[in-house]
């Protein structure tokens, strides 16, 4: 198993590890048990990572549902959760829409919004529209980590409730600007922060306007 940026946090259930797996993946493993956010091939060598007990599905855009990073990680044990929109993808164990929540082996998983606000395509249609797509709240014990999807700086944000690590998008026009992106963090008030998704990242300026509060790790 290879988990080159891996980072390790104590929770009630035991050691997280939490694994930046390229693009706006994420991948977490809990004792025995392995979960995947958004598994993306372009950016990571899947073959080097274990299999997944539980892939999770922001929304179904190529970049986050992709099936040469599941030919990798998906057994015959392995569960689908994502929002409505990939019921027309897969068998999935649990639909989650915007505020539902599904416990899974102790893990308690909430389901919350990931949108544009500002941010829209030629046709104004907003690239990621309200409803659509989930970000997601896991709760491991008593330690809570935010994966926020493909999303602007929303309202929603500030009605997390304590958050211990965030996982958050860099990019445009898909998701935040620099300045959205260091308010977010601000906001949310985790200590330790994982941007992805980006192109491009200043890390310099990005550690210059948090001020130091807070830990950027990088994949």
């Amino acid at each position: 198993m290879i988990f080159t940026l891996s980072q390790q946090f104590a929770t009630l259930l035991g050691t997280l590890t939490i694994v930046p797996a390229g693009h706006g993946a994420v991948c977490f493993r809990l004792g025995d048990l392995v979960m995947y956010v958004d598994p993306y091939s372009e950016a990571a060598d899947y073959s080097t990572f274990p299999k997944a007990d539980m892939v999770l599905f922001t929304h179904d855009h190529y970049d986050h549902y992709d099936t040469k990073a599941l030919e990798h990680l998906v057994t015959e044990k392995t569960v689908f959760v994502g929002p409505k929109c990939m019921e027309e993808h897969l068998k999935l164990e649990k639909t989650l829409n915007n505020g539902d929540v599904f416990h899974w082996k102790g893990i308690e998983i909430k389901a919350v919004p990931a949108y544009n606000i500002i941010n829209k395509k030629p046709d104004g249609q907003p690239y990621h529209p309200k409803g659509y797509g989930n970000g997601y709240v896991f709760t491991f014990g008593d330690f809570r980590v935010y994966a926020a999807g493909d999303t602007e700086l929303i309202p929603e944000m500030e009605q997390l409730g304590h958050i211990d690590v965030a996982v958050l998008p860099k990019n445009l026009p898909y998701t935040m600007s620099d300045e959205q992106f260091v308010e977010a963090a601000g906001r949310i008030g985790a200590p330790v922060v994982y941007p992805v998704h980006y192109f491009e990242l200043d890390k310099e300026r990005l550690e210059r306007e948090l001020k130091d509060k807070i830990q950027l790790i990088y994949k």
